[in-house]
């Protein structure tokens, strides 16, 4: 067994919670969101079962779920979608990056949530950092569960089965992907 403190769980919201096909066994929801930031509606499609898991980890005290996604400056339109408490921001840039501009501030929040002395929990189906140093870095010792789920279909329930297992510190891979990870070690990192 690992050490048993809350992990730390940063989630993503594109292609991690909205996807195009959530799949869990039963009919996807969908709603359009607007953005003031972007001055457009976003359609967002979820499996409602996925929300629910998510909730009832982050209110059970097994996990401390925190928003590591471009919708962290409008949060809370999504909390009040699925029924979340507020959740921490772990990203507040002026304006926000997209796509790929995001992922430095996104990897400068999992060194922070490691540094701070928690274990970390991170599902993003694009900014994970690929084989190599900076993810050995963050996987060092099994302090970290990294999961990039495949984009179209987001987190699974076999993928909310290994965070629960590693929340209560069983010992897991130190990383898991089920998507591609497409952050290039090569690629320059800022200090924040």
């Amino acid at each position: 067994m690992v050490d048993v403190e809350k992990p730390v769980w940063l989630l993503d919201v594109d292609g991690v919670v909205n996807t195009t096909r959530p799949g869990w066994g039963g009919p996807p929801r969908r709603t359009s969101v607007w953005s003031g930031a972007d001055k457009t509606s976003y359609v967002i499609r979820w499996a409602p079962a996925l929300i629910d898991r998510i909730r009832d980890l982050h209110l059970a005290g097994a996990v401390e779920v925190r928003w590591c996604t471009t919708w962290c400056p409008e949060a809370e339109r999504l909390e009040r979608l699925w029924g979340l408490p507020p959740l921490v921001r772990t990203l507040d840039a002026e304006p926000m990056p997209r796509g790929s501009d995001c992922w430095p501030l996104k990897l400068a929040a999992a060194r922070y949530v490691l540094a701070s002395g928690h274990r970390l929990i991170w599902t993003d189906d694009e900014a994970l950092p690929e084989p190599g140093p900076v993810r050995e870095e963050l996987t060092a010792g099994g302090r970290a569960l990294l999961i990039a789920p495949r984009a179209n279909r987001g987190l699974q329930p076999e993928e909310l089965d290994h965070i629960a297992r590693f929340a209560a510190g069983r010992r897991l891979p130190t990383y898991r992907s089920a998507g591609r990870h497409r952050y290039s070690v090569e690629r320059p990192i800022e200090k924040l």
